[in-house]
């Protein structure tokens, strides 16, 4: 393909919720264009854009595609994304370099809840966005009712630019309300006859025609002059009222068509020609530097690194928008995010699985490149002398984590390998190695996120491995103060080990007074790496133990708080005064204090009352008004502490502090309850005191698991 100048080169998002056919319509526009002489079908397995296994199998998509097609002298990069929530970084990449996004509805369900989710990040990323109500050729095709919930849910900036003439299962013919025509199809799909709009539905057309030039109008001061003028626009008038307000995010047009029948796509692909915005339309890219960066072929070359893949078929490649300049082959570019040298040794236009070499590729284009070293998504690559960073993709937080659990340990390495480089092509999902908790922790979105994971990892890098529930990082305090001494003392022919050691054991908080009736000779706070403080206090006296001795005894504190006696978890919050001691000017060291201070920290320890602290996370769902009911009783169920309930758009927030051992696989009971028209997000909150009953089952627990592994 010749390469192509940045204002002909118009890069679309394709979404919608699952089965709405946004696959099938890629295909239809792919064969519209020539791309491909026969159009493969999602039953069959055999569309260019869901080529892997695990796509076939389902039936739906699961990962982003790259492809592209020529119309007239246009070049269209069309990213056909996936419709399930737990993939929606592949969805918020695709927006980050889409100059437009095609939001498609099933005319036979209206706007269903994956529409609805996905909406959010259009807003978010203020994409031009158009509309395609898709199978109106179905017998339960509504596209009034569907077009009305449309502008329900997302406003009257929604307006119909056609309306299919006979949809159900007859259906062969659109309206268009923009060009004012007809399009008539032949019964195998394709390119339509122009005929002049049936008497029958003129005023039905006018009335719509005159709707959408007054929403053209009104969002443009000239162009609102010459309708007042006129009392009407001619189409070329309407044609750039219509991009400015797509820009402006004041208008989203609606089209109908059969992806199936082929019936409607070439009328797309002609609007996205005709109208849609290129990159050198939309606003800029914002820099790190706060500063932003204009599409500029003319510019220092400039890409940005928006997704990474490693496939057996195709290797390890790069995905990048070109935002500046003319990327060409056996460039060196720099990485922003490590500083290191780039060699563009080959460049590619995408078609699913199957690639097209070409030499350059143009500011605005999207492109794909292979055997990057030391580069992965979000990073930045620059011509050397004009550095540039881009603001990276936020990700949106795991919400659900599982325990990864494997049967052979000599296979832990590989294991691990596998699920970086998984992380490394989806940063959604989370690899953690828990020191704290002796396990390997994977977080994704959801359930079906984590077993697409399961399989890649299985079928790609060939390891097996199952899924667990994981442990609960909890914490243990103390609620009063103790004295506690103990004596270590060994002879054993030589030189033996003495150390004793006083200590005041307290619950610490911020601003409490100096221990009563001691003299503080050093005082220390330590930050503790798992969140909470040690405060340390020196109050020897007349040099019982000598001060040499006191980081040994630290040490030996610190050692006993990874450690707590209830459940083994983490110790925090306490405040440690040493005030007396015994020493031997021969036998004592280090390690004898070492000992004595362990020894006499857990006994305080164990007679302070001690108390396990659980991680408690600010929760927030967001719920269609129907399905509060079973969310708010379902919460309840998990001792949350609702904080507040509040209206956002058609859908009501419920905001709440909910223990984490009580969210596990909630992501997936909440679209039980729901059917699917609610998610939430989780975040670290605080720790919090577990109910007595709670903690009385956790020390069981703890105790038992110590007896069986003794």
């Amino acid at each position: 393909m010749k390469p192509f100048d940045s204002n002909k080169i118009k890069n679309v998002a394709v979404l919608g919720h699952a089965g709405c056919g946004k696959t099938t319509m890629v295909e239809a526009m792919l064969y519209e264009a020539g791309i491909v002489t026969r159009r493969g079908s999602v039953e069959e397995g055999n569309t260019v854009s869901d080529y892997h296994e695990i796509e076939k199998q389902r039936g739906n998509s699961i990962f982003s595609k790259l492809l592209h097609l020529q119309w007239k002298d246009n070049k269209i990069n069309l990213i056909d994304t996936p419709g399930f929530d737990d993939f929606v970084g592949e969805v918020i990449a695709s927006l980050r370099v889409a100059d437009t996004a095609i939001m498609v509805l099933n005319a036979q369900n209206g706007v269903e809840v994956g529409t609805e989710l996905i909406w959010e990040y259009t807003e978010e990323f203020q994409a031009p966005m158009m509309f395609a109500i898709n199978q109106v050729e179905h017998e339960k095709s509504d596209f009034d009712r569907t077009l009305e919930q449309a502008r329900q849910r997302f406003g009257d900036k929604v307006i119909a630019v056609q309306y299919p003439y006979n949809q159900g299962t007859g259906f062969n013919a659109i309206i268009d309300v923009l060009k004012m025509v007809m399009y008539k199809f032949p019964p195998q799909g394709g390119k339509p006859e122009k005929l002049p709009i049936p008497e029958s539905e003129k005023a039905k057309a006018d009335e719509m025609h005159n709707a959408l030039i007054e929403a053209i109008a009104v969002n443009d001061e000239g162009l609102m002059e010459l309708f007042f003028e006129k009392g009407t626009l001619d189409e070329e008038e309407m044609a750039k009222g219509m991009k400015h307000s797509m820009i402006n995010h004041d208008i989203f047009p609606v089209f109908c068509c059969s992806a199936k029948a082929d019936m409607g796509t070439g009328r797309i692909l002609g609007f996205i020609h005709d109208i849609a915005p290129s990159a050198l339309d939309v606003p800029p890219v914002q820099r790190q530097s706060g500063k932003t960066l204009q599409c500029n072929p003319d510019g220092p070359v400039c890409l940005f690194v928006f997704k990474t893949i490693s496939e057996p078929h195709l290797g390890d490649m790069s995905f990048f928008k070109v935002y500046s300049g003319e990327v060409k082959t056996g460039m060196d570019l720099v990485n922003s995010v490590n500083e290191n040298a780039e060699r563009i040794n080959q460049l590619f236009i995408m078609n699913g699985r199957n690639r097209e070499q070409v030499n350059s590729l143009k500011a605005g284009d999207i492109g794909a490149t292979v055997k990057l070293k030391n580069t992965a998504t979000n990073s930045t690559l620059f011509e050397k002398g004009h550095p540039y960073h881009i603001v990276p993709i936020k990700f949106p937080a795991p919400r659900i984590t599982v325990a990864v659990g494997i049967d052979n340990k000599a296979d832990v390495e590989k294991l691990s390998h596998a699920l970086h480089a998984l992380h490394a092509e989806d940063p959604t999902l989370i690899v953690d190695h828990s020191k704290e908790l002796g396990q390997i922790l994977l977080s994704g979105q959801g359930e079906l996120h984590l077993a697409v994971a399961k399989w890649k990892a299985e079928n790609q890098y060939k390891i097996k491995f199952d899924f667990y529930e994981p442990k609960i990082p909890f914490r243990e305090t103390i609620r009063k103060p103790v004295r506690s001494n103990y004596r270590h003392k060994k002879q054993s022919g030589g030189a033996g080990q003495f150390g004793e050691v006083h200590m005041l054991v307290e619950p610490y908080s911020d601003g409490m007074p100096a221990p009563e009736g001691m003299t503080v000779r050093s005082h220390e706070e330590v930050p503790l790496e798992w969140g909470g403080k040690l405060v340390f206090n020196n109050c020897i006296v007349g040099g019982a133990i000598d001060a040499k001795f006191m980081s040994a005894i630290l040490k030996g504190i610190m050692e006993k708080m990874v450690d707590g006696p209830l459940t083994g978890s983490y110790v925090r919050d306490v405040r440690v005064s040493v005030y007396d001691g015994k020493m031997h000017p021969v036998d004592s060291n280090d390690m004898a204090f070492k000992i004595a201070s362990t020894m006499a920290f857990k006994q305080a320890f164990q007679d302070a009352s001690p108390q396990i602290l659980e991680p408690i996370y600010d929760v927030e769902v967001l719920v269609a008004e129907d399905a509060m009911g079973d969310v708010m009783g379902d919460l309840q169920t998990r001792r949350a502490i609702i904080m507040g309930i509040e209206a956002e758009g058609h859908y009501q927030k419920v905001k709440a502090r909910v223990p984490l051992m009580e969210l596990y696989k909630y992501s997936s009971t909440l679209r039980s309850l729901s059917q699917g028209r609610a998610k939430h997000t989780q975040a670290f909150a605080e720790y919090a005191p577990a109910p007595a009953d709670i903690q009385q089952q956790l020390i069981e627990k703890h105790q038992k698991e110590a007896q069986e592994a003794s």
